[in-house]
């Protein structure tokens, strides 16, 4: 049996913008945590978050898709968010991840599904629509990859890769998660937050930075360090240095085998970002035949900054 630990659901009280019903889904006695928003029969947007964030990076999207008339199911790894958090490092791989999502989509049998993704709700949820193509009709690809011979990985994820080995910025007990949103979305500068992490103390914040910093934090208050593994491991398993760990070959497969798909396709793009590019994301859209949308100002959480602009061009290219 997996050792777990659970975040305490007051931790998850008055987050702005985030009042969803929690629903559970049991994987090998751990709960997976997912919001489930909509009319039960309506066509379903999967949204699906990466590393450091959770469902809470969908908080200003769900409401107006909903409102247009969809499903929204919006699950978080385990490991991040409402979900169980396995202590042991090595319990974490992206094949895991992936066969813990496929088991969701099975048990709820979703349909005429929507996939967005990001960060490594890419290599996890992609894998969903080459495997279980009939279930989709419609990808939505924002600010992430999937590894395959001849890519090159930019400046910026190597350096991301680099800050969490060795002597790295974020080698730490208890990294503060929260910190590391506030910089990317521009709410708080390097001058705030890089000594706060390494200080270990909380900036004072106000208004919309401590309404984000309490909503990415929620999920690791009060957890001993071993509940930190899951996005610790993440950056880790980038597959510069672990192939295995991050399902290497299946993503080569999964790329291959998507490169062939005939169905609606977008690319939604936060050019801005260092860690996947403005370059990279117009080559693969362009691989794929399929429309490209980038925002010059976007960084790579660009569903945190510009949640209501990606809604319109999702609904625009459904027509």
């Amino acid at each position: 049996m997996t050792s777990f630990l659970r975040t305490d659901e007051a931790s998850f009280k008055n987050l702005e913008g985030f009042d969803f019903t929690p629903n559970y889904h049991t994987w090998q006695d751990m709960r997976v945590h997912y919001v489930d928003e909509g009319p039960k029969d309506a066509p379903v947007m999967l949204l699906l978050h990466g590393m450091p964030t959770w469902s809470f990076l969908y908080r200003t999207m769900i409401p107006k898709l909903v409102h247009a008339g969809y499903r929204c199911i919006a699950p978080d790894h385990l490991g991040f968010g409402r979900s169980d958090k396995p202590t042991d490092i090595h319990w974490y791989t992206i094949a895991r991840h992936t066969e813990v999502l496929s088991s969701l989509i099975v048990e709820l049998d979703l349909q005429n599904v929507t996939l967005v993704c990001q960060d490594w709700g890419g290599p996890t949820g992609l894998a969903q629509a080459a495997m279980m193509p009939d279930r989709f009709e419609h990808l939505v690809i924002m600010n992430t990859w999937l590894h395959h011979e001849g890519y090159e990985y930019s400046g910026g994820i190597r350096r991301w890769n680099a800050s969490w080995h060795g002597d790295g910025r974020f080698v730490r007990e208890r990294p503060d998660v929260g910190l590391l949103l506030l910089l990317s979305s521009g709410l708080a500068g390097p001058g705030v937050v890089f000594p706060a992490l390494e200080q270990g103390t909380e900036p004072e914040l106000t208004g919309e930075a401590l309404d984000v910093y309490r909503g990415y934090s929620a999920p690791y208050r009060g957890l001993p360090d071993e509940g930190f593994n899951g996005f610790r491991r993440f950056p880790l398993s980038i597959p510069l240095d672990s192939y295995h760990n991050g399902n290497a070959a299946a993503q080569e497969l999964h790329y291959r085998t998507l490169l062939g798909w005939d169905k609606r396709c977008q690319f939604i793009w936060g050019c801005a970002d260092d860690v996947f590019t403005e370059a990279w994301g117009r080559e693969w859209s362009a691989r794929m035949s399929a429309r490209f949308d980038g925002f010059p100002d976007a960084g790579h959480f660009l569903q945190d900054t510009h949640g209501g602009q990606i809604v319109e061009l999702i609904l625009d290219e459904r027509g």
